[in-house]
């Protein structure tokens, strides 16, 4: 702990994103960085705690007051050896997550100001790609043994990365044409730019993961000879919403809009009827979580007229606590986005009812408000109607209202299940997570 008395000293200073008008005309990431000195001074603010709570929130067990402190000491490449003792891909999770971390920070705690652990860590991992201490491991020693890993998105990635370091010949099976899973096909570039996992992908290619793409795994069917198995295939059906009207055209999932606008910009063309626009229409998402928001953000850079957000749960708590689950478990307040930030009309406690159309096009979406009150058997609490049933404008209605968790099998001993496919829609540190501990599961199992 080089300085004691920084966070009393220094404020957190958040690189920000960068100015509206700026960034809603490209799909260039939003975020900014800071310098290297402010870099510093940051992770100063860390208190090397006598109890981590941030630890103890992350999934990945991250030492964040370990590397913080290097990176305050200017020890850039033993902050980046702490950092990815516990973490594989800190350039995803430094850009994407939600930062567990920061919230359960004892100084969030103490004035809401906790230590910027996400931003320090994205800043770590750029700076040992930019100075050269990430090189492909070329000394593994193989023990014989063949894993395949269905699924190459954060769990998969991270499973696959953690075997072949034990010594496994590990190869991945994608159905897409390339390898990230949501990281590359549901996360947009102005998140996380797809040049950082093509960077990643070209170095687990050199280390010896082979990878096998636009192949779709029927079951466990389709992969025969390995030792073993482990299946990371995500959360693939998206909750729909039977409403009628809902064969409407420009009723689509978000990922369907999300996938499309990525593999456009990466270079795929689509028909005039296959392409899912909201240039000049007005928007309408259902759903508030953080795939609604990279909707928002998606019409806006695709030329929208207007966007409205609408969310059948009510609004969230404003402010940075939470009674209902207090520190230092994460707070469930509100939260506002850089795509909200660029426009959006939001509102909660609102069920749709109908999709309304035009000679099979979508014109609008008739909604009503409604309440939730205390269910006298327990459980669940009930919906009651509110206001009287209005109609949104809307050409486009993308629905942002999570996944259904996938049901498997009964599976032979070899086949082990992680990430999303495992546990339902989560957190892509929780998959990367789950990857690392199935890597070790299966590397028990062998070694028996």
């Amino acid at each position: 702990m080089g300085n004691p008395k920084a966070f009393l000293e220094i404020h957190r200073q958040e690189a920000g994103y960068r100015p509206i008008h700026d960034r809603i005309h490209d799909f260039g990431e939003v975020e900014q960085t800071l310098n290297t000195r402010e870099r510093k001074l940051q992770a100063s603010r860390c208190m090397d705690c006598g109890v981590p709570f941030c630890h103890w929130a992350c999934p990945l067990g991250n030492k964040a007051p370990e590397w913080n402190d290097a990176l305050y000491q200017g020890d850039w490449e033993l902050a980046y050896r702490l950092l990815t003792s516990t973490n594989p891909f800190p350039e995803f999770t430094g850009r994407i997550c939600p930062a567990l971390c920061e919230k359960a920070c004892v100084l969030n705690r103490f004035n809401h100001e906790p230590t910027t652990n996400r931003e320090d860590e994205c800043a770590i991992i750029e700076a040992a790609f930019r100075e050269g201490y990430i090189q492909p491991h070329t000394d593994i020693v193989r023990n014989g043994r063949k894993v395949a890993v269905v699924g190459a998105g954060p769990a998969g990635l991270a499973a696959a990365n953690a075997l072949n370091l034990m010594g496994y010949e590990v190869t991945v099976f994608e159905k897409n044409e390339s390898a990230g899973g949501l990281l590359r096909y549901g996360i947009p570039n102005f998140k996380l730019n797809k040049a950082i996992i093509d960077r990643r992908l070209r170095l687990l290619e050199a280390e010896g993961i082979a990878f096998r793409y636009n192949y779709d795994v029927s079951g466990i069917a389709g992969v025969s000879g390995y030792d073993a198995i482990v299946i990371a295939t995500g959360t693939p059906t998206a909750r729909d919403l039977k409403a009628p009207g809902r064969e409407l055209k420009g009723v689509h999932f978000a990922l369907e809009l999300l996938s499309q606008q990525n593999r456009v910009l990466a270079g795929m063309e689509f028909s005039r009827d296959e392409r899912i626009t909201a240039k000049n229409k007005d928007v309408l998402v259902i759903g508030g979580g953080d795939t609604g928001s990279d909707c928002i953000g998606t019409a806006h850079r695709q030329g929208c007229k207007s966007v409205t957000q609408i969310e059948i749960m009510p609004k969230p708590v404003e402010g940075p606590e939470d009674p209902q689950n207090p520190w230092p478990n994460w707070p469930r307040t509100l939260k506002t986005t850089s795509s909200h930030e660029e426009g959006c009309t939001r509102r909660w406690n609102i069920n749709t009812l109908e999709f309304l159309g035009e000679n099979g096009q979508l014109t609008g979406v008739k909604v009503q408000e409604i309440d939730w009150k205390p269910n006298p058997d327990g459980g669940r609490p009930l919906m009651v109607e509110k206001g009287k049933p209005e109609i949104i404008k809307a050409e486009l209605c993308l629905l942002a209202m999570g996944f259904l968790k996938p049901e498997h099998p009964q599976y032979p001993d070899h086949v082990f299940v992680c990430g999303d496919a495992h546990s339902g829609a989560s957190l892509v540190v929780r998959a990367m997570a789950s990857g690392l501990e199935t890597a070790k599961k299966v590397n028990e199992y062998l070694t028996k």
